[in-house]
């Protein structure tokens, strides 16, 4: 395979073949190298056309909550009350910077993912 951009899909689909065919080379070979540059270039056309848009910070609470097993009364812990936590989660309260804060330093969350805009809930 010459090396070359990948500009379609049968392109990133032989870049991958191969990548998968170079695997386990030997560090400083030439097929380490080519390997190298292939998954650059792999990397490159994933960003640019099957990038994946972080989520609302609502549903990266949500999603939080759920792997890690934790409940409402968890987050109400960390924000200040029930009915603050219960107002977040359904999207009737916007985050407050302290929320964002407490989220990001205790759950390890993405503060970039936090402050994002949302909608919030109406009616």
């Amino acid at each position: 395979m010459t090396i070359r951009p990948i500009r379609s899909e049968a392109d990133y689909d032989e870049a991958l073949a191969e990548i998968d065919r170079l695997m386990g080379a030997t560090p400083g070979t030439p097929e380490s190298d080519k390997l190298e540059v292939l998954v650059t270039l792999v990397e490159r056309y994933e960003s640019e056309y099957w990038a994946i848009e972080a989520p609302d910070p609502i549903s990266a609470i949500h999603h939080v909550m759920e792997a890690r097993g934790l409940r409402q009364k968890d987050l109400a812990a960390l924000i200040g009350s029930q009915s603050h936590a219960s107002e977040v989660l359904r999207r009737r309260r916007p985050l407050s910077l302290a929320m964002i804060r407490v989220l990001a330093r205790e759950w390890s969350l993405p503060a970039d993912v936090l402050v994002r805009e949302y909608e919030l809930a109406t009616g």
